[in-house]
């Protein structure tokens, strides 16, 4: 229990989570120019970082890297609408709110879709 004074709210939980995904997608960009490095490299070092990344431990990384993505980049658009002075009200910011996190589920389910339900997956 976080106690008696203080209840989380959606504004601040989703706020949290917005640094957190951005601090979590700036690490993994290390991780995309590794692959970029390796696709540079040629077709056998390529396939070796394929391997990694269709295992099951990658897949699960790459699906935590999306969903990152897809939360930041929606709750993102949420905060230029900030910036021009809308969607400020209580009710608006929920509603707002409440969408990333559709848009963030969605996102998600396809890509569970796309990495382990698909007829190939990754």
């Amino acid at each position: 229990m976080i106690g008696p004074y203080y209840r989380p709210q959606l504004t601040s939980m989703l706020s949290i989570t917005h640094r957190a995904t951005g601090v979590a997608l700036a690490v993994a960009s290390l991780g995309l120019a590794l692959w970029l490095t390796a696709l540079a490299s040629g077709a056998g070092t390529y396939g070796r970082a394929m391997v990694y990344a269709t295992s099951p431990i990658g897949r699960v990384l790459l699906l935590g890297l999306g969903a990152s993505l897809a939360f930041h980049f929606a709750d993102g658009i949420r905060h230029l609408f900030w910036d021009a002075g809308r969607g400020f009200e209580i009710k608006s910011a929920y509603a707002s709110g409440y969408a990333v996190l559709a848009f963030t589920a969605l996102a998600v389910l396809g890509l569970i879709w796309l990495l382990f339900l698909g007829e190939r997956g990754l």
